[in-house]
């Protein structure tokens, strides 16, 4: 059969990575995929000479790509919301297919675009969008699908990890390992999307959709950032038996979905407590199942490059495939989609554990302790570090059990009105994963 003919919009990191990896695995690519598959375009904003682009079309004009007629799959790098979305519905519409990594494009605008991609019978592939070469997309939809999934939590943005993992081994601080997660790499000059969780919560939206068969809902993810957490609170945890993650949380409960990205703690045996540096890690608990994991690289060039290549076989793969029977974009079909409520995070349950600077007098620990009680909210384990004395304040560690979080956010407004006695409170959920 003659070549699938690939259009590149975007010639960065992953776009490189990209067509180096289709170059040089060539043959084993066309072996796998049943044919060829030729880039014949590529819009890059400027030249880039590291790449040998020898015989293949360049043009500074991504609606170039979208727009040639010889091309069959457009595979767009470029990032962003506005001007991907509208490269990727014109491909759409030019019948072509399309292959992405953009996770925010897929968790605030992937509704739109895949009822357009079913109304002209195209697909879109967009596996690199999450957890970079990690095939968590595929083994969720396809490998897990005769399970009834649960729940799923991941280490999903390596910036944040690997901030963590330093502030835990090394007992930096946050400002310092930012600066150079900056100078490495890892964090953009402007690192909001990492440190705040929104990269994340694009990313958990989009296997929230895939798990529970709802619709991308990105609006009502509860993101809470890293920014807040100091080398003492890794410290504290670490004390406790528990590792700090910056996870993302998406679970099926009886009264909707639970979706929210914010620091965690989990028990330090368990294997997502050990993902350290860079690196990512899924969990996904089916009913068949149980527990698995999914491990490796969350970014860089060829990993990346792994995903996107791979979707572009599964597009050759089924490009003679009736368009009815393909797998569905979110795993369940179009009409079988369910309408299961994004819970608020003050309906979502967990542990916590709480670093109360508080005076150390006399009385102060029942003070606390009545109004966690008054509010149903039970004490696990607690912790004192007197000689950790700052401003007339020692920290109180405490763990409680689960409780709903608006019980939680009513003892905090309590406590603070304690101003007398108490300073900062500083709140952390629990994850047991288990």
């Amino acid at each position: 059969m003659n070549p699938v003919k690939v259009g590149i919009c975007g010639l960065g990191t992953v776009g490189g990575g990209t067509f180096n990896v289709l170059k040089r695995n060539a043959a084993e690519i066309a072996r796998r995929a049943g044919r060829g598959i030729e880039v014949v375009q590529i819009a890059s904003r400027s030249a880039k000479p590291q790449y040998d682009t020898t015989g293949v079309a360049l043009t500074s004009d991504p609606f170039d790509v979208v727009n040639n007629p010889e091309i069959d799959i457009v595979v767009e790098l470029i990032g962003g919301y506005d001007l991907a979305r509208e490269l990727v519905m014109r491909a759409i519409e030019n019948g072509k297919h399309v292959v992405t990594a953009n996770k925010a494009l897929i968790a605030v605008h992937g509704n739109e675009i895949f009822a357009h991609a079913r109304s002209k019978g195209v697909m879109v592939a967009f596996e690199a969008s999450v957890a970079g070469g990690i095939p968590v997309i595929k083994a969720i939809r396809e490998g897990l699908s005769a399970n009834r999934i649960n729940w799923v939590a991941g280490i999903i943005n390596g910036t944040g990890n690997f901030i963590l993992s330093e502030m835990r081994e090394k007992g930096r601080t946050f400002e310092d390992v930012l600066a150079e997660a900056q100078a490495l790499g890892y964090a953009e000059a402007d690192p909001t999307f990492d440190v705040e969780g929104i990269d994340a919560a694009h990313k958990l939206t989009i296997l929230a959709s895939i798990a529970f068969g709802i619709p991308l809902q990105f609006d009502k993810a509860f993101t809470e950032g890293i920014t807040k957490l100091t080398t003492a609170d890794v410290n504290y945890a670490e004390q406790l038996g528990y590792r700090i993650k910056h996870l993302g949380v998406a679970r099926r409960t009886e009264q909707g979905i639970e979706l929210r990205v914010h620091p965690t703690l989990i028990p330090e045996e368990r294997l997502i407590a050990n993902v350290n540096g860079v690196m990512n890690a899924v969990m996904v608990n089916g009913d068949a199942v149980g527990s698995t994991l999914y491990y490796g690289a969350g970014a860089g060039q060829e990993p990346t490059a792994s995903a996107v290549v791979a979707d572009l076989v599964d597009v050759v793969r089924v490009l003679t495939s009736d368009p009815q029977n393909r797998v569905p974009h979110l795993a369940f079909q179009p009409d079988s989609l369910s309408d299961l409520p994004i819970l608020p995070i003050s309906d979502c349950e967990s542990a916590y554990y709480l670093r109360i600077q508080a005076k150390d007098h006399p009385g102060v620990l029942a003070q606390v302790a009545s109004i966690l009680s008054a509010r149903g909210i039970n004490i696990e384990s607690i912790m004192q570090k007197e000689v950790e004395e700052q401003d007339g304040l020692v920290p109180m560690i405490l763990l409680t059990h689960e409780v709903k979080e608006q019980k939680i956010d009513d003892a905090i407004t309590a406590l603070q009105q304690l101003k007398d006695i108490v300073g900062e409170v500083v709140r952390i959920r629990v994850e047991y994963l288990g």
